[in-house]
């Protein structure tokens, strides 16, 4: 399929300019509040091909079909500017394709959670709601709050290095390398090649720290994942070494970036839909079914670049030749009338909500369970304890990322904060079953 030519518009000056598609619309940070009439009009044409050769996915159907489809290739290996390889740490398994993927996933799950160890994320639960009930404490007796700050960014970066035996004292270190992990996920910030090699720097200079940290757990393993991958004796095992500091750096942003994202853009859902907090205050049982209506309708990752394709694939009327960049725009297919009725309403009693937001295939979101976890602990208890909750900017400013979309800030007035309920409150939280 040829390019699509970029239509052109004349300045008073005389000057032409080429007009932004949509896709670079949506890339653009000025959009970042509100993409969803540009993923509208993007789903228009399910496949559309960029001025760079990148071709744009945006319905659910041809979404999910990719995802599935053995010709797309995750590893950044397969294209011709890396085809000897990177430096620094080796990818990650969630940027490789089977036979590796398989093998590394399977040896990284089985410590982690479901359906291995399922007990392991689950019997986080009492200490999630603790940490929850303590960091709202902490904001009795102020009447403005940062949802980000002050509770949806230190929640989850606590829990993760909690999983990972990370020493409490060395949590400030990891937000710049989460920090500059994020930004490599944006594709506004320079050239593919050039945030890869960012991104392997990031993860360096995070292995000679893991490295270390890996040393102490083997000489006295705990309970931790570290732990758990060093000392793990089933098929495969052990992970080798290098690979077990890349799932590591893998995790600091996986088990945390995407929650502080889901867990605010929540709140802010909640906010703008009042009968729907006031019902969560009472039912505590739809907090699963909510969080599950967040993550189709303001999913905390809206995107994947980082595709390939392997060879020529026929979709939608439209043929991807080898070699081609492909982008899944997984928040469009999440919204797809096609798909979901009346998809631009949020509803967490909708059915068969089969979304987009952890995307699907071999590279479903190894964080998931734990970001699902965190998400029905924080959110029935903010809507709990905040006393008249109000937004003080609507929309609040956002993140320029548009792969990992979220508010960077979301203040809130309020009342007053409520004690925490205790532990016969605790025990009604819903334990959902693993998905």
């Amino acid at each position: 399929m040829p390019a699509r030519p970029r239509r052109r518009r004349t300045t008073e000056e005389g000057t032409v300019m080429a007009q932004a598609s949509i896709y670079e619309q949506i890339l653009d940070p000025a959009n970042r509040a509100n993409p969803y009439p540009l993923y509208t009009q993007l789903r228009r044409t399910p496949v559309t091909r960029e001025a760079d050769g990148t071709y744009v996915v945006s319905t659910y159907a041809e979404i999910l079909m990719l995802l599935h489809d053995h010709r797309v290739s995750s590893d950044p290996r397969s294209r011709a500017e890396f085809a000897e390889g990177l430096p620094g740490l080796p990818l990650s398994f969630i940027s490789r394709d089977p036979p590796e993927h398989d093998r590394l996933r399977e040896l990284a799950t089985r410590p982690f959670g479901p359906p291995c160890t399922p007990e392991r994320i689950e019997g986080m639960r009492p200490w999630l709601t603790e940490t929850t009930d303590d960091l709202i404490g902490n904001l009795a007796g102020r009447h403005r709050i940062d949802i980000v700050d002050d509770f949806a960014y230190p929640l989850p970066v606590t829990a993760i290095c909690r999983l990972l035996g990370v020493p409490r004292e060395d949590q400030p270190r990891f937000h710049h390398w989460a920090d500059g992990l994020v930004e490599t996920a944006d594709p506004t910030t320079g050239t593919f090649a050039e945030r890869q090699r960012r991104r392997n720097q990031i993860t360096g200079e995070l292995g000679e720290y893991l490295g270390g940290l890996a040393d102490d757990h083997a000489a006295r393993p705990g309970d931790d994942l570290i732990s758990g991958l060093l000392t793990d004796t089933g098929p495969h095992a052990p992970m080798a070494r290098a690979d077990l500091l890349s799932t590591c750096a893998l995790l600091l942003v996986a088990g945390h970036e995407t929650t502080v994202n889901l867990i605010t853009n929540g709140m802010l859902t909640l906010l703008r839909h009042p009968d729907v907090l006031d019902r969560l205050r009472e039912e505590p049982d739809l907090v699963t079914p909510l969080v599950e209506e967040l993550l189709r309708y303001e999913p905390p990752v809206q995107l994947l670049t980082s595709r390939t394709a392997l060879a020529d694939i026929d979709i939608a009327g439209t043929t991807i030749p080898r070699g081609s960049p492909i982008a899944l725009m997984l928040a469009a297919g999440s919204r797809d009338p096609g798909r979901f009725p009346d998809p631009d309403r949020f509803d967490p009693d909708r059915t068969d909500n089969v979304h987009l937001g952890y995307g699907s295939g071999i590279h479903y979101c190894y964080g998931a369970p734990l970001a699902r976890v965190e998400t029905q602990v924080a959110l029935p208890a903010l809507a709990r304890r905040l006393v008249n909750p109000r937004l003080v900017a609507d929309p609040p400013p956002y993140r320029p990322n548009p792969t990992l979309r979220g508010p960077r800030h979301l203040l809130v007035d309020i009342d007053a904060v409520t004690p925490a309920t205790g532990t016969a409150a605790r025990e009604r939280v819903l334990r959902p079953a693993h998905r």
